[in-house]
């Protein structure tokens, strides 16, 4: 397992340093290459400004600057950095924790407390099975569908679309 990952640079950025240490040491343990630390998502930007980060582990409440702001300020670069893959940690699972964090364009969410097998996969997931990133004039990030079976019928409510009689079309 440990070739997988051994070329990655990983960022954790959370102002516990117990968790950045549960999350450094899951991480070193299935061979991640290289490893960086930021106690707050001021602090992480300029890594990923100044350093090439291939995912980042962010928590979503820290002094300075928050997870929420962080992942938002790094989908606003003008750099491939934009792109980066986001991974939010926290221990608050309900839904506007995690409304906020998709809205804002994170990738995965982990919610605490975490495990080792959760850490691995959320990484797994981010590197080799990425979703296809979306920009528009208001929002980017990955692609919100989890799966895409095809098995939808219906026609879609664009312009170019044919469509029945009195339907409603959503102008893009």
């Amino acid at each position: 397992m440990a070739a997988r990952f051994d070329s990655l640079n990983i960022l954790i950025v959370d102002d516990n340093p117990q968790m950045r240490t549960i999350l450094s040491t899951v991480l070193l343990a299935v061979g991640v290459g290289r490893l960086h630390h930021a106690e707050n998502g001021r602090d992480g930007l300029s890594l990923v400004k100044h350093h090439p980060i291939d995912v980042a582990y962010v928590d979503l409440e820290m002094p300075v600057m928050d997870g929420l702001e962080f992942i938002a300020q790094v989908r606003k670069l003008d750099t491939e950095a934009r792109y980066l893959p986001t991974i939010m940690v926290t221990g608050h699972s309900f839904g506007p924790s995690v409304f906020a964090a998709r809205d804002a364009g994170m990738t995965e969410f982990l919610t605490k407390p975490v495990t080792g097998q959760s850490i691995v996969q959320r990484l797994d997931r981010v590197i080799f099975h990425p979703r296809q990133f979306v920009r528009s004039p208001t929002f980017i990030g990955p692609d919100r569908r989890r799966r895409v079976d095809g098995s939808y019928a219906a026609l879609g409510r664009r312009r170019t679309d044919k469509r029945r009689a009195n339907e409603d079309v959503l102008e893009l």
